[in-house]
């Protein structure tokens, strides 16, 4: 049984792996790291991962796709087009990477590229992560009109294409891929859905 101060001791750990893994990558954090950075007794990471640093790895991709979900849930909220949704979601990845130095960017990419061809689980939570996003994405495009198909292309490239334009800005230290990205897929999001033939 997890008591409250097992749930936050574990959500410490969780939430320590997953900034650690933004700054140092996957490879590059190990648990001692981990237990210092959540300042958590070493024996309470194996006591609520027993399965060690690939079952708190999954459990820190999850919580990542969580934020960046209700991220993208709050701003579709508010924001007044697609196109909206997408420059507003850009302005808080462009304060998270120029407000860390460009030391954090996303875990999930980071995740994958290390450990998807290592290991089934990672690999898994990653592409869950990814289709927690898209997901939402699709279902708001087809609300403004788009097939489904065209929906989920949309929401595919929109995805894929921020995920590459914070890599470029952290190897640039520059947030200049994202601004573009911002720019560009706005623009298209804003156009009307494209008519079918019949």
């Amino acid at each position: 049984m997890v008591t409250d101060k097992g749930a936050r001791t574990s959500g410490r750990l969780v939430e320590s792996m997953l900034e650690l893994i933004q700054a140092r990558g996957y490879s590059g954090t190990g648990l001692t790291t981990v237990t210092e950075h959540a300042r958590a007794p070493k024996g309470s990471l194996y006591f609520h991962f027993p399965e060690g640093k690939e079952a708190l790895g999954e459990k820190a991709v999850e919580l990542a796709a969580d934020q960046f979900r209700g991220l993208v849930t709050e701003t579709v909220a508010e924001a007044a087009s697609p196109g909206d949704v997408l420059r507003r979601v850009v302005d808080v990845l462009i304060g998270i990477l120029a407000g860390s130095d460009y030391r954090l960017g996303c875990p999930v990419s980071v995740v994958t590229l290390e450990m998807g061809a290592h290991s089934e689980r990672l690999r898994t939570a990653c592409a869950a992560a990814f289709e927690s996003w898209i997901g939402p994405m699709t279902e708001h495009l087809a609300g403004r009109g788009h097939t489904p198909p065209a929906a989920r292309a949309l929401a595919t490239t929109v995805v894929s294409a921020l995920e590459g334009a914070v890599i470029v800005s952290r190897a640039r230290r520059d947030v200049k891929a994202l601004r573009d990205a911002a720019q560009v897929l706005g623009d298209l999001l804003d156009q009307p859905p494209a008519k079918e033939t019949p």
